[in-house]
């Protein structure tokens, strides 16, 4: 199966069929497109909810896992929001699709830790649903090392990447991250705090590009400082990428998905290149 999404994520490899996916709309337009678009681009058999009465008998009746659901924020019978807050209580990862983005209601979707929320008001938002669906059912397929001195910081990368459905790793050292890049080579994603104590962000990049390449390895780098400059620096270390913390939720997994989607760019140009 080959699929191309709207922001250039693009993959190839086994069908998507048999995942169980829901969706929980009242709309009959979104719900036809859904079905119709997740059937053709993902080879997906979404299965319909319209209500909240049906989306409580859609989980009692079948023991077979819940992959991913998408949820509207108002049904029927649920106009607050509960279908969403029941499908998060139950850990089903979720995806709101909703036709408001107003900031508070932005901030209550991050708040309850939803994979994703894809807007209503433009003639892609079932593309991009589509995409983020893929990028779910897959990220599985990256293997993300995280590293920081602080506990609290690789607890909350960790936790919002593990919430995209990455697999990840953490060091708490330039060191350790050294032995676990050795002992782990799938790891395509590296994303590093710059002030540590063993030795700092640029140092661990210069070290690991001295041996490993970004057709390899993806670097980005994070800081708390107001040094602007640290970008440059890092770059020119041979970085990839660099943020800025405080960093919103959104813009940390756009960062994430754009290098991880060049990785695979590269990699298949290599290996069309290699077998030309």
């Amino acid at each position: 199966m080959s699929f191309l999404g709207v922001s250039g994520m693009q993959y190839s490899g086994a069908s998507l069929a048999g995942s169980r996916i829901l969706l929980v709309e009242d709309s009959n337009l979104f719900t036809s497109m859904i079905r119709a678009r997740m059937k053709e681009l993902l080879d997906i058999d979404v299965e319909i909810c319209r209500n909240f009465d049906e989306l409580q008998l859609a989980y009692d009746k079948s023991s077979e896992p819940i992959k991913l659901a998408i949820s509207n924020m108002n049904l029927p019978g649920a106009e607050k929001g509960e279908a969403l807050t029941y499908l998060l209580d139950l850990s089903i990862p979720t995806i709101a699709f909703t036709g408001t983005f107003l900031e508070g209601t932005r901030d209550e979707l991050i708040a309850k830790d939803v994979v994703d929320y894809i807007l209503k008001d433009n003639v892609f938002a079932v593309d991009m649903l589509a995409e983020s669906i893929c990028r779910f059912l897959t990220n599985h397929r990256h293997h993300v090392l995280i590293v920081d001195d602080s506990a609290t910081a690789r607890a909350l990368l960790s936790s919002r990447l593990k919430r995209y459905n990455f697999r990840v790793s953490v060091a708490e050292s330039g060191s350790k991250a050294l032995e676990l890049l050795r002992a782990n080579p799938d790891i395509g994603l590296m994303i590093t705090d710059y002030n540590m104590p063993d030795m700092d962000g640029f140092d661990l990049t210069r070290r690991i590009r001295a041996t490993t390449g970004s057709h390899e390895l993806r670097i980005i780098g994070v800081s708390s400082s107001n040094n602007r400059l640290l970008s440059a620096r890092f770059l020119k270390a041979g970085g990839n990428d660099f943020i800025l913390r405080p960093f919103i939720d959104e813009e940390f997994y756009c960062r994430v998905n754009q290098n991880l989607d060049t990785l695979l760019q590269i990699r298949l140009a290599r290996r069309v290149t290699e077998t030309a």
